[in-house]
């Protein structure tokens, strides 16, 4: 059986509190069942020297590994090869392994005595479906631990030199699903369109004409500054720049790719001053 998961201190990192102990699952009333043990990792937006240092101790110490497709090649490239890696990755109409296989696969490697580490793009407790998969672990008995990842919003918009909030511009910040089942537009629209307010669409690309139009449907400026950005935080990133009235004629003529990110608000508008990565390419 393995040894549990430790947060043992690295070379030249100095020792924090002892390691945890495990005795029940404090979240569940069923006894703890498994010999093994899952941790729900957020790897972060593809950079891999945004991954916490705990996340990085994880999947050095893991035995198996079930991984996102969002999960950069640049961060697989620092599992060790001894490691087990199972990809469970989805896509628009294209799963690997539907979530409920997902969940009770995770049960399984942790009733047969495996470290696991759950490997998510960004955090996994932010359109991640986190929260799903620990529930079926909490159920089950298995004893597992959460480590937050840097999210898609903060880390795509610190990279394209976008803040997500101003005292100038913008006062609040909101993280909204793009993925539109079935191309409906069952969103509070409504509530988008207020001042002084970041907007910010997750897996906004396929959606992104839905979400103009209904935005300006609802009474937002057709001139308010939108940001796409493609592939954020790594060597691939392209911010493509414009408004609500003309962007998705110039994301079309762009050529990017999900996975995306879509910002508007005024902050959008701050860009052409703080872009420090200017070296990387923009439309």
């Amino acid at each position: 059986m393995s040894e549990p998961f430790t947060d043992a201190p690295g070379r030249g990192v100095k020792a924090g509190p002892a390691p945890v102990r495990y005795r029940s699952n404090p979240v569940t009333e069923n006894p703890n069942n498994s010999a093994g043990e899952v941790a729900l990792v957020g790897a972060g937006p593809g950079d891999p020297e945004l991954l916490t240092l705990k996340a990085w101790r994880l999947i050095q110490s893991a035995d198996v590994i079930l991984y996102d497709r969002l999960v950069s090649p640049e961060i697989i490239s620092l599992i060790p090869e001894n490691v087990e890696m199972v990809h469970v990755g989805k896509q628009r109409s294209n799963h690997t392994l539907p979530q409920d296989q997902i969940n009770q696969r995770l049960v399984e490697l942790a009733r047969e005595g495996h470290k696991v580490v759950r490997l998510k793009g960004g955090d996994p407790f932010i359109f991640g479906r986190g929260g799903e998969e620990i529930e079926t672990l909490a159920a089950a008995g298995v004893r597992f631990q959460v480590v937050p990842g840097i999210t898609a919003a903060s880390g795509c918009a610190a990279y394209a030199g976008i803040p997500l909030t101003h005292r100038d511009h913008a006062q609040s910040v909101r993280f909204i699903t793009g993925h539109l089942k079935n191309d409906t537009c069952d969103l509070p629209w409504s509530d988008f369109v207020q001042n002084n307010q970041t907007l910010v669409f997750y897996m906004g690309l396929v959606g992104l004409p839905i979400i103009c139009r209904e935005l300006i449907g609802h009474g937002m400026t057709p001139d308010m500054p939108v940001a796409l950005v493609s592939k954020g935080t790594t060597a691939d990133q392209k911010v493509v720049v414009g408004t609500l009235s003309d962007i998705v004629g110039k994301v079309e003529n762009s050529g990017v790719q999900a996975p995306t990110l879509v910002i508007i608000g005024q902050v959008v508008g701050l860009r052409s001053r703080l872009d420090w990565r200017g070296a990387v390419e923009s439309a």
